[in-house]
């Protein structure tokens, strides 16, 4: 039997109408009884009884039916899931990071992407760090690269991406300058420049801009910078230093700033975000490149 003789088949077994089984199938409904008739010269028997008022499936007609409708069940079950499944990686997923060398894993990612799902758009941006979570919250970005920690209920944390050293800027002229390395207690002497923004979560704050030292000892907070770029122009201004990844002297340099690395501080930890609601099989495959695509960099 032939998919469109099963098709005419089982609708006409269930509506039991010719009419009502033609406008389903989008026949006509000469056409649905001319597939009908030929089904039944193949099958040598009919399989319905009509008259001017009803149509009935004979005895063979049933057994026939209650043969085919399981499989036939199965079989549109699994073009469904094949269909939803080309559904969740064509049309277009919004990635965004929040450093240049995040965006740099990003970017990797998308081309691995875009080349396993040629249907698939690929559609990155900057995040400022001002407002880390405003556009996951506000479905402007299906997923996003960013430093780590963020504990926050709707928001679920992939995995860690990669790892950076920390590293302290300061102004050229400061006496950490000259150091091969500073500690964290050293944050005590210094006047710290934070990130600001009422959206920014205080535990991310805490983390990357202490009050105090591990000994305890406070740590002086200066003027606030919205915007990173911002930082740096402070400390250059000698307003104040400012923690960062070692590698944003690669990307930011400026004369009156140098980068002294910590020999005590943790590494800052760059880690997927996205939504929890609106988690989808297109958003874990790209986390999950982004995660391959990252570690086969670290390795070349």
């Amino acid at each position: 039997m032939e998919r469109h003789e099963i098709e005419a088949f089982l609708t006409l077994a269930e509506e039991l109408h010719f009419r009502r089984t033609a406008d389903r199938l989008g026949l006509a409904q000469g056409r649905v009884s001319q597939i009908i008739k030929k089904l039944e010269r193949r099958i040598g028997a009919p399989l319905f009884d009509r008259t001017s008022r009803r149509v009935a499936l004979t005895p063979i007609g049933r057994q026939l039916r209650d043969g085919l409708l399981p499989a036939h069940r199965q079989i549109q079950s699994a073009i469904g899931q094949a269909r939803t499944a080309a559904r969740g990686f064509a049309g277009p997923i919004r990635v965004g990071f929040s450093a240049s060398w995040s965006g740099e894993a990003v970017i990797a990612a998308a081309d691995l992407f875009q080349a396993r799902h040629p249907d698939a758009e690929v559609h990155i941006r900057e995040v400022q760090l001002n407002d880390p979570l405003g556009p996951l919250r506000a479905d402007e970005i299906d997923l996003q690269l960013t430093e780590f920690p963020i504990r926050e209920p709707d928001i679920t944390a992939g995995p860690v991406v990669f790892s950076e050293p920390r590293g302290l800027m300061v102004p050229a002229r400061h006496p950490l300058a000259g150091r091969p390395s500073v500690s964290v207690e050293d944050l005590a002497d210094t006047t710290l420049i934070p990130m600001t923004g009422e959206a920014i979560p205080q535990y991310w704050l805490d983390a990357v801009y202490p009050r105090r030292t591990p000994a305890g000892r406070p740590i002086q907070h200066g003027p606030g910078a919205t915007y990173w770029q911002e930082a740096v122009t402070l400390v250059a201004s000698g307003k104040g230093v400012s923690p960062a990844s070692l590698r944003a002297a690669h990307y930011y340099s400026h004369p009156g700033v140098a980068m002294v690395p910590f020999h005590d501080a943790p590494p800052i930890e760059y880690g997927l975000l996205w939504p929890t609601a609106r988690e989808t099989a297109r958003v874990r495959a790209f986390a999950e490149l982004t995660l391959r695509t990252a570690r086969t960099r670290k390795e070349d």
